[in-house]
């Protein structure tokens, strides 16, 4: 079995040229660079390396064999970096259970800060609607759950009021009463309604539109209502950018026409937390000062 410390020897040959610096690089005898060369040749039966003078020159089979060499001694780097993230206190894993009407921004942004402190801790960040963060918590199946409730056994911390719209297109039927509306007229349109995630398959808002799609995501429910095909309540933070463009238009209603809803940022194992989740929860949570 050729050792790491072998293919590290072969590289830095290979990169000096000669053996006399290739020793001095690496901080060993010419010897012993010599005898690693040697223990690679025997083992695969390969020849590394011609001799020009006092240069040492890779063969085309050398050439290939440092390649991989070097893919080896970088992945063993990696494997070390990570062990000694986990001995201080990383995680493989960070799971995220986001309320969907929590803009995606805020939290990619506190990712992309965390990366830089823990690149080698995987994230899996999942959107819910409705009861589906509740879900992740009691079922202990996220790190991190932002969701409009905390249920009793959890602390959360409020992360506001999100200020909820009702739009549609501007040339949805809707937009052309010169009157305010009132819930009459809007029971003859389509509400366009995001299914809850969670098992308990919660109905939230008013939902007295004689016709009603219910849609897998509110990313849908908002291509949807884009094309003029329904009317909804959403998020202001989701649509900000779909108001100012003109593609969606608040509607004029005599009541109703805002809501609100409180999200609170939850560690599902509250002080227990590791360090890493803790960490990423105050990324999040100064990621949303600035953005707001």
């Amino acid at each position: 079995m050729i050792s790491l410390e072998q293919w590290q020897a072969l590289i830095a040959v290979a990169d000096s040229e000669t053996f006399a610096k290739a020793a001095e690089s690496i901080n060993k005898s010419q010897s012993t660079l010599s005898y690693a060369i040697k223990q690679i040749e025997q083992s695969t039966g390969v020849i590394l390396f011609t001799t020009q003078g006092r240069r040492a020159v890779l063969t085309t089979e050398g050439e290939q064999l440092v390649v991989h060499a070097r893919e080896l001694i970088a992945r063993a780097t990696r494997i070390e970096t990570l062990a000694s993230q986990f001995a201080l206190g990383a995680e493989a894993r960070i799971k995220l259970r986001i309320e969907a009407i929590y803009p995606n921004s805020i939290i990619l942004e506190a990712l992309e800060r965390f990366s830089k402190q823990q690149p080698q801790t995987k994230i899996d960040y999942q959107r819910s609607v409705l009861s589906g963060s509740e879900q992740a918590l009691l079922e202990r199946n996220a790190d991190i759950v932002i969701g409009g409730r905390v249920p009793p056994g959890f602390v959360g911390q409020s992360l506001g009021r999100f200020r909820f719209v009702a739009a549609a297109a501007p040339s949805h039927p809707l937009h052309q009463i010169e009157t305010p509306i009132t819930l009459e007229m809007l029971q003859e349109h389509r509400q366009l309604v995001v299914r809850d995630t969670g098992v308990r398959n919660i109905d939230a808002g008013w939902l007295g539109a004689n016709q009603r799609w219910t849609l897998d995501s509110p990313d849908l429910s908002i291509e949807a209502a884009i094309k003029g095909m329904g009317f909804a309540w959403y998020a202001e933070a989701l649509i900000a950018n779909h108001l100012a463009s003109g593609a969606l238009k608040p509607l004029n209603l005599a009541e109703g026409n805002e809501r609100f809803a409180e999200l609170y940022l939850i560690l599902t194992h509250g002080e227990t937390s590791t360090p890493g989740v803790k960490a990423l929860a105050q990324l999040i949570t100064e990621a949303q000062s600035e953005f707001c």
